[in-house]
């Protein structure tokens, strides 16, 4: 796995990269060699009309259709990696619960003013010497909130891009399907800023291009949740879909008993356990969007390390993860048994010691 220092430098191999990620529950997709852009479809799917809805490649193992065909399964990262090192990383945010703002430094002409904040007026009399790129437009905006902008925010992940940008990664509330934007379109936070969250992909820290290293600067080697000045501005602006929001529903008894079940047993590895297996459980409250496969591989990954590591039985791990799993997602077995499976199976090969983490 990726260590946390190896984030500050380019990492060795694109599979160490990719088996990192796939252990923080972000699902990963190829991008093409030296390039920021996902590999190249099969011959079919580049055929006119072909959609990635009713195409049968990613089910088959093949990397079509970018984002979407993201994964956790780590079988399949070791085939896509491990026969061409030469790939890049990149992550899905939707399904991996992140929302980064990508924050660029390009020489471009200053637009009008009612495009350098969306919704916010900039008067005549207001002097813009000096302001040139995203930098300085997220900088205004969280002055004008009376907050620290993304890119001085030392509590969160950030990555520096070859091009002098930056990414500023967040986690996700559950249960809102915050969109992407640019900062050029009609839906945009601000000038020169991007947004990458559903129905987009981000770059993978210590991906290597033709243009340089994405790097990941400061102590931060998370990303922090998103900070709720943030998301206001992101709904102000448009960022959440208009479809309605289903109203939460209480967290089943079933799976409060699974997670008290961890959390009642002895030592650190029930305790690390418990945490993970509140957030499946947590994703009951939400009929979809709640990132439910994801944390259930992360539950697992971290179980299989701690049955290898001698911390926790077989049989024990599996019956909370089961139990949890159907109280989150009742009636929907063969999914949850399959990411429990390669999950557990992934994790034994990384043995994790009382007190580790995952």
């Amino acid at each position: 796995m990726v260590g946390y220092s190896t984030l500050s430098a380019p990492v060795t191999g694109s599979l160490a990269t990719a088996r990192w990620c796939a252990s923080r529950g972000w699902p990963v997709h190829p991008l093409s060699p030296g390039r920021k852009t996902p590999a190249g479809n099969c011959p079919s799917c580049r055929q006119s009309g072909h959609s990635h809805e009713t195409c049968g490649c990613t089910a088959a193992g093949r990397w079509c259709h970018g984002f979407h065909a993201a994964t956790l399964d780590f079988a399949r990262i070791e085939q896509w990696w491990g026969g061409n090192p030469g790939f890049g990383v990149g992550i899905a945010c939707g399904p991996a619960g992140l929302v980064v703002v990508d924050i660029d430094a390009h020489e471009r002409e200053l637009p009008g003013r009612d495009r350098l904040l969306p919704g916010i007026d900039i008067s005549d009399d207001i002097d813009l010497t000096g302001l040139a790129n995203g930098f300085h437009t997220i900088g205004v905006l969280a002055a004008l909130r009376g907050h620290t902008s993304p890119a001085d925010d030392t509590t969160t992940l950030r990555v520096r891009t070859p091009s002098g940008g930056l990414h500023v990664w967040y986690r996700a509330h559950a249960g809102h399907r915050w969109q992407c934007s640019t900062g050029s379109g009609a839906r945009a936070l601000a000038w020169q800023v991007d947004v990458r969250a559903h129905g987009g992909y981000i770059i993978a820290p210590g991906t290597v291009t033709e243009a340089g290293v994405y790097e990941a600067v400061g102590a931060a080697r998370e990303p922090a949740p998103l900070p709720g000045w943030l998301a206001r501005e992101l709904e102000r602006t448009g960022h959440l879909p208009p479809a309605h929001i289903p109203t939460p529903r209480p967290v089943p008894p079933r799976a409060r008993q699974a997670v008290l079940a961890a959390s009642g047993g002895q030592g650190p590895a029930n305790r690390v356990l418990a945490a993970l297996l509140a957030e499946v459980a947590a994703c009951a409250v939400v009929s979809e969007g709640a990132a439910f496969s994801e944390k259930l591989n992360r539950a697992a990954y971290t179980a299989g390390g701690l049955v290898a590591g001698g911390s926790l039985a077989t049989d024990e791990a599996e019956r909370l993860l089961r139990d949890v799993a159907e109280a989150a997602r009742p009636g929907q077995e063969r999914r949850y048994e399959a990411i429990i499976r390669s999950g557990l199976n992934a994790g034994r090969l990384r043995p994790l010691t009382l007190g580790g983490g995952a």
